[in-house]
């Protein structure tokens, strides 16, 4: 390229550099030397999970065909169940006659498989927590793989299980502040299934059911009111506000009067006296000692 200086001269301009992004794309990227770190990887553990870690170690180490990411959900077909017996009995339990899916049908069939099994091994299993299972109760997996840990390992660990099973929400109710917690109906929708029903329905046990629910509802708006008598505005009884109000001196009295064993004494023979008396003239003679 060429330009006109000041003399009227040509002067030549070196030719532009190519860009160095343009250069370093046409070469290529350089190899990665060193050999690549071995490292163990390991499922991410099940959210929201109260399964100890020990169980959950134990789950690691059975090679299960998929990790369970939602206990509630994946154990609910039963056929992680069947796969953890085949590993301990795999001469009495095939797991090509379970299926794994999510119809009421495939799992009421599987569970009826293993529960055959179960009573020809002759190993227990609490029925209501296969029923809580099936029908995704919350917490009940957990409890369940817990047994069948002890069951097979022989190992005995912490229980998760709460002072009061009844299988609802009703504690995890009582943690919650008091506005956001559910009504009647709520509590009926959220504690009874539609594959209950459809796996039984009998209206009779479905009413029970519905009763029980309502029954423990009233129970935890009672026990709120008497926990939290300001913010229900609960004013106290006239014997409550009278035992609130009783004057200190007056049961100080009571506690501190001394009373003597011959004052006590004349009393007694006093109140011996009538008794004879009355037997007396009922013509009756007292049980003697």
């Amino acid at each position: 390229m060429t330009a006109a200086g000041p003399g009227g001269r040509l002067l030549t301009l070196p030719a532009a550099a190519p860009p160095k992004s343009a250069s370093r794309s046409l070469q290529p990227a350089a190899p990665i030397r060193g050999k690549p770190k071995k490292c163990v990887v390991y499922p991410h553990p099940p959210k929201s999970s109260r399964l100890s870690p020990s169980v959950l170690r134990w789950l690691q180490g059975l090679d299960l065909t998929f990790f369970p990411r939602n206990v509630n959900r994946d154990f609910s077909n039963g056929f992680l169940i069947a796969e953890i017996f085949t590993v301990y009995y795999p001469r009495d339990l095939k797991l090509t006659s379970f299926q794994n899916g999510t119809s009421l049908k495939v799992k009421l069939a599987n569970w009826a498989q293993l529960e055959k099994f179960l009573a020809r091994k002759r190993l227990k299993l609490p029925k209501e927590l296969i029923h809580g299972t099936i029908h995704c109760k919350v917490g009940v997996p957990e409890i369940l793989v817990q047994e069948i840990y002890t069951l097979l390992t022989h190992r005995e660990i912490k229980s998760i299980r709460d002072d009061l099973v009844n299988f609802t929400d009703y504690s995890y109710q009582m943690r919650l502040p008091l506005v956001p917690r559910s009504t009647a109906s709520r509590v009926i929708k959220d504690n009874i299934r539609l594959s209950e029903i459809k796996s039984n329905p009998n209206i009779l046990t479905n009413e029970l059911k519905a009763e029980f629910l309502c029954l423990l509802q009233m129970m935890q708006r009672k026990l709120s009111r008497k926990l939290n008598p300001k913010w229900f505005e609960v004013k106290p009884t006239v014997g409550e506000f009278t035992l609130d109000h009783l004057p200190t001196h007056i049961s100080e009295r009571k506690r501190n009067s001394p009373i003597s064993r011959k004052e006590a004494a004349p009393v007694l023979r006093r109140d011996l006296q009538t008794t004879k008396s009355c037997f007396s003239h009922l013509g009756l003679r007292p049980a003697q000692k």
